[in-house]
């Protein structure tokens, strides 16, 4: 029997698939909503759309292990289908905007009318995180009487089609005075549902050194690279011991860029000891997606440019943060992974970035967005983009 010839194919261009420890020249099919076809030269039938990316970078459909996209339901959220035309992310992984108590919402309102695909860590505070605009700020952790982890438990097992994780806020913005109670009772319901946790942390208290204390493998720390106080880092630039030791036991560090949690001064000490991020994300909301986070493929520009390597950038917005979910068939152009691809460029020149506490940092590249396949579709091409025209068969 003949296999069905492939729906769509990427032609031509460099693929960076960090989960083949690929990058080379090559095509990419995809048949059914799925990968079914790496390689090169792949043969197209009369109804193959084949799409010349030649010139251009095809990575895996990027992941952001750190959104906030339950649009119209907080404050602060964003549109997912709006920042995967934005920014090329497929998957978008929304932190806890979402509680137990306005979960039902999230899932039928934004998740299942979304063509991007969303998922999430559901947060223990009731109703997520429910006050935070330019106006109004109240942190969810603050009060213990919000923390709800029957409920969380109750409807985190029953939508792991969609739950990844839990999530919990801790600092002095997000939790007051409560230290790390709030944390304890969200460690409590991921033990219980038997899922990773992600811990937000700000100012002290508690210190970066308490939380990771607590922190199991596999559970991540976002805002990880986040200036002083609360920096992983000395004054001297020398990573902390406890940062190292969590690493050493598998906590994850993620970036989580946002407003206010990431700054250049920490990245380059940290980056210069050797410790890079595990998943880079943007943490992106309506407070920050004009600035300074803007969106994922600024944020991983900014690490292209304090100098890793494009190949190790793009794993830790794709295989890493696939590892991070525990869905491996996400983050991959692997034959049978999800048909999501993310079509990039890399542009040449001087482009201005700034970091949440204003430093900016003059950079001579910048990772663009051109083009999205989505569940096997050609789903988007970037305004003006030489790059997914049409060719014949």
């Amino acid at each position: 029997m003949t296999a069905a010839a492939p729906d769509l194919i990427l032609r031509g261009s460099r693929v960076v698939d960090p989960s083949q420890n690929f990058d080379g020249i090559a095509d990419v099919a995809f048949t059914d909503g799925k990968v079914s076809g790496f390689g090169p030269n792949l043969p197209g039938g009369a109804q193959t759309d084949i799409r010349d990316v030649s010139g251009a970078i095809v990575t895996p459909g990027l992941i952001d292990l750190h959104t906030h996209v339950y649009w119209g339901g907080t404050s602060l959220g964003v549109d997912p289908d709006a920042f995967c035309r934005l920014s090329g992310v497929t998957t978008s992984i929304d932190t806890g905007s979402a509680g137990p108590g306005n979960w039902a919402g999230f899932r039928k309102h934004v998740i299942e009318r979304a063509e991007a695909r969303v998922l999430a860590y559901l947060h223990v505070s009731f109703a997520g995180i429910f006050g935070f605009s330019k106006t109004v700020m109240v942190g969810e952790s603050e009060d213990i009487r919000l923390m709800a982890p029957k409920e969380a438990a109750q409807v985190a097992d029953a939508n792991r089609d969609l739950i990844v994780g839990i999530k919990v806020r801790v600092g002095r913005h997000a939790s007051g005075d409560q230290g790390t109670a709030p944390l304890d009772i969200a460690l409590q319901v991921a033990d219980e549902v038997g899922m990773p946790l992600m811990c937000h942390i700000d100012h002290p208290p508690p210190s970066y050194e308490e939380v990771l204390a607590m922190l199991r493998p596999g559970d991540v720390l976002t805002h990880a690279f986040r200036p002083f106080p609360n920096a992983p880092c000395t004054a001297q630039g020398t990573v902390k011991r406890a940062v190292r030791e969590a690493r050493e036991r598998g906590v994850l560090f993620d970036i989580g860029h946002g407003m206010g949690s990431f700054s250049f001064k920490t990245a380059r000490a940290m980056l210069a000891q050797g410790f890079a991020p595990d998943t880079i994300s943007s943490d992106v909301h309506q407070l920050c997606i004009d600035g300074p986070a803007f969106d994922q493929v600024t944020t991983m520009s900014k690490f292209l440019c304090l100098g890793m390597a494009l190949p190790d950038v793009v794993r830790r917005s794709t295989a890493n943060a696939a590892f991070a979910l525990k869905r491996p068939d996400h983050g991959s152009l692997k034959v049978g992974s999800l048909g999501d691809a993310t079509v990039l460029s890399v542009r040449e020149g001087a482009f201005d970035y700034v970091d949440t506490v204003g430093e900016h940092m003059t950079g001579a590249q910048k990772i663009v967005s051109e083009g999205v396949v989505l569940k096997g579709k050609w789903w988007h091409s970037a305004e003006g983009t030489a790059f997914g025209k049409k060719v014949a068969a």
